[in-house]
C-alpha cells in the first residue's frame, strides 16, 4: 500500500514538474509588429531626406554608393504605393534634412560629395512646384536634424567640418531665419528628433566619436530646452546611437536602427508623460543605418531605405506598435 501511494506521489511530481517546464519554455511575447510594405520604387538608397503632408509622405534624394541623388517620390500608405513627382531642382545631395508647415514640405542642407550645402527649397504638392526660398541661416552642413514647431521650421546639430548644436528657426511668413538658444549638452551629428504635442525630443549622435547619451526637449511655445532622462545603462536602457530614425505615433516617440559599433536594429518607445522608455520587437528588416521614416497623421510609421556595410535597400516597414509580433506576417 505504502508503494502505491509513493508511486502515485511520483507521477503527480513528475507531471507537476513537467507542467512548470512547459511553461517556462513558452516564448515571451515581444509587443510591437513590423510590416513589410510595397517596396520603393527608386533605386536602393541611404541618407535620404522625408517629409509627410497629411494622408501623404515624399523622399527626396540620398546616396546609392555611387551616385547622389535629386529624384522625388510620393507615398500613399493607403494604397500602398509609390508615384514619382517633379525633381527636387537643388543639387542633388544626401544627409539633408525636411519637415512641413502648413500643407508646404520644406528640404535643405546636406552633402553632394564634394560641399556641406545651406540653400533651402519650398514644395507645394498641389501644384507639384519647387521654390528656392532664403537659405539656411547658420553654417552649411550635413547630418543636422530638421522638424517644425508651432508653424515654424528648426535646424540644429550637424557637421560643418565640426560637430554643432546651434539652432535656428525658419518662418514661412516672412521666409526668414533667427538663431535661438543652442540645446544643452554635446554637439554632434547623426543625431535624431521627433515632436510630440509641440515640443521636439532631440538625442543621440556623435561628438568627436564618442556617443552622446541624452534627451533634451524643445517647447515650441516658449523655445526653452529642458533635459529629460539620459538613454543610458545606468537607467536600464541601451538607446544611445548615430544616424538612428525617429517617429511618433499616437502621442507616443520611437527610436529605431542606426549604428552603435554595430549595425543595430533595437526599437524604443518614448511616453513624454513618465520621460520613461520601453523596448519594442527589433526591427524586422535587415539591421541599417542612415534609413529614412516618416509618420502619417500621427497615426502610421514607416522606416525605409538605409544602408549596411555593404548593401543599401529599398524596403519599407510599418510599426504597428501596440500589436504583438508575428514572425509569420
Amino acid at each position: 500500500m505504502c508503494k502505491v501511494k509513493l508511486v502515485n506521489f511520483l507521477l503527480a511530481l513528475l507531471g507537476l514538474l513537467g507542467t512548470v517546464s512547459c511553461a517556462g519554455d513558452e516564448e515571451e511575447t515581444s509587443e510591437g509588429n513590423w510590416v513589410r510594405r510595397s517596396y520603393f520604387d527608386g533605386d536602393s538608397r541611404s541618407n535620404a531626406a522625408a517629409f509627410s503632408i497629411g494622408d501623404r509622405a515624399f523622399i527626396m534624394g540620398g546616396y546609392t554608393g555611387d551616385e547622389y541623388l535629386n529624384d522625388f517620390w510620393e507615398y500613399n500608405p493607403a494604397g500602398d504605393y509609390w508615384e514619382r513627382r517633379g525633381d527636387f531642382p537643388g543639387t542633388a545631395r544626401s544627409n539633408a534634412v525636411a519637415f512641413s508647415i502648413d500643407g508646404k514640405g520644406y528640404i535643405g542642407t546636406g552633402y553632394d560629395g564634394t560641399d556641406r550645402l545651406k540653400d533651402f527649397w519650398e514644395y507645394d504638392p498641389d501644384t507639384d512646384t519647387w521654390t528656392e526660398v532664403a537659405s539656411f541661416g547658420g553654417t552649411a552642413r550635413y547630418d543636422a536634424v530638421g522638424f517644425s514647431l508651432t508653424g515654424k521650421g528648426y535646424i540644429g546639430t550637424g557637421y560643418d567640418g565640426s560637430e554643432q548644436k546651434d539652432f535656428w528657426q525658419y518662418d514661412p511668413a516672412t521666409d526668414s531665419w533667427e538663431q535661438i538658444i543652442s540645446m544643452g549638452g554635446a554637439k554632434r551629428q547623426g543625431a535624431t528628433a521627433f515632436v510630440i504635442d509641440d515640443i521636439a525630443y532631440v538625442c543621440t549622435g556623435l561628438n568627436n566619436g564618442s556617443y552622446e547619451f541624452d534627451l533634451w526637449a524643445l517647447d515650441g511655445n516658449t523655445l526653452e530646452w529642458t533635459k529629460k532622462e539620459d538613454l543610458d545603462y545606468d537607467d536600464d536602457y541601451l538607446i544611445y546611437r548615430s544616424n538612428g530614425s525617429s517617429f511618433t505615433i499616437g502621442g507616443y516617440g520611437y527610436i529605431t536602427v542606426g549604428s552603435r559599433g554595430s549595425i543595430i536594429g533595437s526599437t524604443w518607445e518614448y511616453d513624454p508623460s513618465t520621460d520613461t522608455w520601453a523596448e519594442k520587437t527589433d526591427y524586422e528588416g535587415t539591421f541599417r543605418t542612415g534609413a529614412s521614416a516618416f509618420s502619417v497623421n500621427g497615426e502610421r510609421a514607416y522606416v525605409l531605405l538605409g544602408k549596411s556595410s555593404s548593401l543599401r535597400f529599398d524596403d519599407i516597414w510599418e510599426l504597428e506598435p501596440f500589436v504583438d509580433y508575428d514572425e509569420e506576417d
